[in-house]
């Protein structure tokens, strides 16, 4: 996990992390200093793993319907437009037309069962803007 210690005052909490399945995913819209971005928060055991909703390889929206980000096996994220694979872990690619590129990645954090977001880190994938 991301440590947030000094930007505590951009954090959101954006759900409980028993909200989501386990392994499972959920989508939602964030406002952050690009605007607003839609990002998606993939649970493993008690970890969380953020990431904007965008295929690094055409832009488009990973999620199969809401909430479904994960393949049929929950093992990996796969894009819904052209069935790319994704580590939950760390966003890289492994099969797809965007082999050993990654997705942009969203720091998020748990603390007491509830998921933190640092809004100063939701960007259009350019980088990190002050809140």
């Amino acid at each position: 996990m991301t440590d947030f210690s000094d930007t505590k005052a951009c954090e959101t909490a954006v759900c409980r992390l028993d909200d989501i399945g386990d392994p499972g995913s959920k989508g939602m819209t964030l406002s952050g200093p690009a605007g607003l971005q839609d990002i998606f928060i993939v649970r493993r055991g008690d970890d969380a793993h953020g990431y904007l909703n965008s295929c690094p390889h055409t832009g488009a929206p990973l999620d199969w319907t809401p909430d479904r980000f994960l393949d049929l096996d929950d093992r990996y994220i796969q894009c819904a437009m052209h069935g790319a694979l994704f580590r939950i872990e760390d966003g890289r690619c492994i099969a797809g037309p965007c082999n050993g590129d990654r997705l942009t990645r969203v720091p998020v954090r748990v603390e007491a069962g509830v998921v933190y977001v640092n809004t100063a880190t939701v960007t259009d994938g350019e980088g990190a803007a002050p809140c």
